[in-house]
C-alpha cells in the first residue's frame, strides 16, 4: 500500500483539541481536508506527521505551540484610543475586528479589554501559544 510522501496531495479527516479537551476545529460533517504534503498549506508540526501514513491510518498527535501558530507575542497587543473605533461598533471582550496597518494591509484583531477612553487589541492568532492535539485519519493519497 502506498505511503504519503512530500509532494503528494492527501485528504484527511481531523479533530483538533486544546489541552483542556475543547474542540477548536474539526472536519466532521465536511469533506476531508485536502493539501499537498510539505507545501506549507497547513501548520508545520502537523505536516511533518503525514509522510509514512497509508490510506486508512489513524493517529493522534500533539503539536507544540512553536510548530503550530507560534508563541503568544505580547508585542502584538496594542492600545488605541476608543475614538478610533467607530461609535456604531458595540465592543465586547473577545470580539474580532478588522484593522488596517500603516501600509494598508488588512488584519484581524481581538478586543482584549476596553473602557471609555481606550481599547486593547490583540493581533496574535487565536491559537498562538497553545499546544494543539489532532486526531487524524488519512483518507486519500493522490
Amino acid at each position: 500500500m502506498t505511503e504519503a510522501k512530500q509532494g503528494d496531495t492527501v485528504q484527511l479527516h481531523y479533530k483538533g483539541t486544546l489541552d483542556d479537551g475543547s474542540v477548536f476545529d474539526s472536519s466532521e460533517g465536511r469533506e476531508p481536508l485536502e493539501f499537498t504534503v510539505g507545501s506549507g498549506q497547513i501548520i508545520t508540526g502537523l505536516d511533518r506527521e503525514i509522510p509514512g501514513m497509508k490510506v486508512g491510518d489513524e493517529k493522534t498527535v500533539t503539536i507544540a505551540a512553536e510548530d503550530a501558530y507560534g508563541p503568544h507575542n505580547p508585542d502584538a497587543q496594542q492600545t488605541v484610543p476608543r475614538t478610533q473605533i467607530p461609535e456604531n461598533v458595540p465592543l465586547e471582550i473577545g470580539m474580532q475586528l478588522q484593522g488596517q496597518t500603516a501600509d494598508g494591509q488588512v488584519m484581524s484583531v481581538v478586543v482584549v479589554s476596553f473602557d471609555d477612553d481606550q481599547v486593547v487589541l490583540d493581533a496574535n492568532h487565536p491559537l498562538a501559544g497553545k499546544n494543539l492535539t489532532f486526531a487524524i485519519q488519512l483518507t486519500g493519497i493522490n
